[in-house]
């Protein structure tokens, strides 16, 4: 019995020993949380998508807390409403949000491009991408196998006639689906009314005449006929200047391969 004792008294004073130390570390070393941290939380989505900068809603959360310079109007997804909130929760001036849509930058559906291999693998962009670069003659565009209509959280993403086609009225602007396109041709554009080059390619022209009926060939027509200077070609591929452009119209009527469209955005 003397022996047991022995054995088990030592052992209990080394556990409340290690329990005090333990009560105490949690006392000394523990990160105090901003109060108002838990209502700044519960008026984001929730969707984590990361559009705000931040590593998802408790990133963006944390830093409204700890820093006041940081915008309460970055949740795109949240909209007018929760920037609304936040703003006279955390006593700054309101400031509305920007609402945002997603843009595919393609046209290539099957009218306008084809495999160049009979895909059988995973029905997934990313493993197809792992495969000679995808299954269609254009390595630059839609590859057509869902993985932004998967991610999407509002639905507002489909693939038909071989590309993936949005939804504008659905989208909140989340930028799901920008990050998960491997091709990168999703991009968020303001809902306003714009102009739009729905190409990705940056082959020689030539080259892209070959892969999709419907590709920039980057031909130039479009930057002379901008008298904004909004519009240049850069790697064989136009781009707009948002800033200078005007939605006048010029570049898609001259654009050899109707390429550059304009669209309507605003999902009001």
């Amino acid at each position: 019995m003397n022996a047991i004792l022995i054995a088990v008294i030592p052992v209990a004073i080394i556990g409340i020993l290690c329990a005090a130390m333990l009560v105490v570390a949690s006392k000394v070393m523990a990160v105090k949380e901003d109060e108002r941290f838990p209502a700044v939380r519960e008026c984001l989505p929730g969707a984590n998508c990361g559009a705000c900068g931040y590593a998802g809603c408790d990133g963006y959360a944390k830093a409204l807390c700890e820093d006041n310079s940081v915008p309460a109007n970055l949740c795109v997804p949240g909209g007018a409403s929760c920037a609304k909130e936040l703003s006279e929760m955390l006593g700054v001036e309101f400031e509305d949000v920007a609402a945002q849509v997603a843009v595919v930058h393609c046209l290539g559906d099957c009218s306008a491009t084809e495999d160049m291999v009979d895909y059988r693998g995973m029905e997934s962009c990313a493993a197809a991408k792992m495969i000679f670069g995808g299954k269609g003659k254009c390595g630059f565009g839609c590859l057509g196998l869902g993985d932004c209509a998967k991610a999407c959280p509002e639905e507002a993403i489909c693939i038909n006639d071989g590309i993936a086609r949005v939804y504008t009225p659905n989208c909140v602007g989340c930028g799901i689906c920008v990050k998960t396109c491997p091709n990168n041709i999703i991009a968020l554009h303001k809902a306003v009314r714009s102009t739009v080059v729905s190409c990705n390619n940056k082959d020689k022209g030539a080259v892209t005449r070959k892969a999709c009926s419907s590709g920039c060939i980057g031909c130039k027509r479009c930057e002379k006929a901008c008298e904004y200077d909004a519009i240049k070609v850069t790697n064989n591929l136009a781009a707009i200047d948002y800033e200078k452009c005007t939605n006048c119209g010029a570049c898609a009527e001259v654009c050899t391969t109707k390429c550059i469209k304009i669209y309507d955005l605003n999902c009001n």
